[in-house]
């Protein structure tokens, strides 16, 4: 009898957003919360939530309505303060994503990461030969 394996927790991909180097590319979140609504920075981003860089002090346990603007397409969803730093932002974990939404949002964490990676590669390969080193 094979043995059944079942996941202990859900897989998170994650991408930091925030990169002073140029042509990085930004994320940026159109929010509303009881009534009022903001466009803010991403600094973090993953399939089960997002840091978003703002000024305007929120309440744990608040509920925002999120959209991205973003190339992938659209992406509105609801979610809930988890995280609140002075001066800094708000973290907030995901509550709703329709399908669209969850391949969009996929879609953009791939393009985030793949730019992320991108800035630490090599731009040309460095290869040794055994002509240059006299052997």
């Amino acid at each position: 009898m094979a043995a059944r394996v079942e996941p202990i927790r859900q897989f998170c991909t994650y991408a930091e957003t925030v990169d002073s180097s140029p042509g990085h590319m930004d994320v940026w979140v159109y929010w509303e919360c009881d009534g009022r609504a903001d466009v803010s920075h991403v600094r973090d981003l993953s399939t089960a939530g997002i840091f978003i860089e703002t000024p305007r002090r929120r309440s744990k346990g608040e509920r925002v309505k999120v959209h991205f603007l973003v190339p992938e397409g659209e992406i509105c969803l609801d979610g809930v303060v988890t995280q609140t730093e002075a001066a800094k932002g708000l973290g907030l974990k995901f509550q709703t994503l329709d399908s669209k939404g969850i391949s969009n949002l996929t879609s953009l964490l791939d393009r985030v990461r793949l730019e992320s990676l991108s800035q630490y590669a090599p731009r040309r390969p460095v290869y040794e030969s055994n002509e240059d080193s006299g052997t």
